[in-house]
């Protein structure tokens, strides 16, 4: 038995369900994809039913095509990791509008000089937030973080620990997690000494 012809399958996105796919999905057909799967969820959702489809329809030699790659998700590093995926089953990636496509050598090094650029600006904003943090500690000195959740409700805790509640029902008394309480009250029922 002959295999089947190779396949382009389109992907389209939107963000919110009052948004329209019409767009993209003409983009899709007039560039010849014989199955458009979509999806009408945020890019940083995990669950996309027909982004799921789209991948398990495609085979060995298909072609996954986008309108423009923030369509498959908003992170560059989750870009890169599908396109590694996609490369290890066979399968090309192509975009629209950025004029990427895996299958040329043009495509593959276009798309690795973005993942490239990507990676450099996490690593940026990585420096100078911990630029500005030990900014802040020279400034306030050490141990000026974040007030404890727990700090307001200590003596509601207190109280009712004196009166014999149990560990648990207190957390949820002063509206905390039972792990916030027992880090703060250790023994469960005394405060951690200085």
């Amino acid at each position: 038995m002959a295999d089947s012809p190779l396949m382009l399958i389109g992907y389209a996105r939107v963000s919110t369900s009052d948004q329209n796919l019409t767009l993209q999905t003409d983009a899709l057909t007039a560039a010849g994809c014989e199955r458009i799967c979509s999806d009408k969820a945020s890019g940083a959702k995990t669950d996309r039913p027909g982004l799921s489809e789209a991948l398990n329809v495609a085979r060995r030699g298909d072609t996954l095509v986008v309108w423009k790659l923030d369509r498959l998700g908003r992170s560059m590093k989750g870009l890169v990791e599908l396109a590694a995926d996609l490369a290890t089953r066979g399968i090309e990636l192509r975009s629209l509008t950025d004029g990427i496509d895996t299958a040329t050598p043009t495509g593959r090094l276009l798309f690795h000089i973005l993942a490239s650029i990507a990676e450099m600006e996490r690593e940026l904003i990585r420096e100078r937030t911990m630029a500005g943090l030990l900014a802040a500690r020279r400034k306030n000195g050490p141990g000026r973080g974040r007030k404890s959740v727990l700090t307001p409700k200590r003596a509601t805790a207190m109280k009712l620990l004196a009166a014999g509640d149990r560990p648990r029902d207190v957390a949820e008394a002063i509206g905390v997690s039972v792990a916030t309480f027992y880090r703060h009250f250790p023994a469960g029922g005394s405060e951690p000494g200085p």
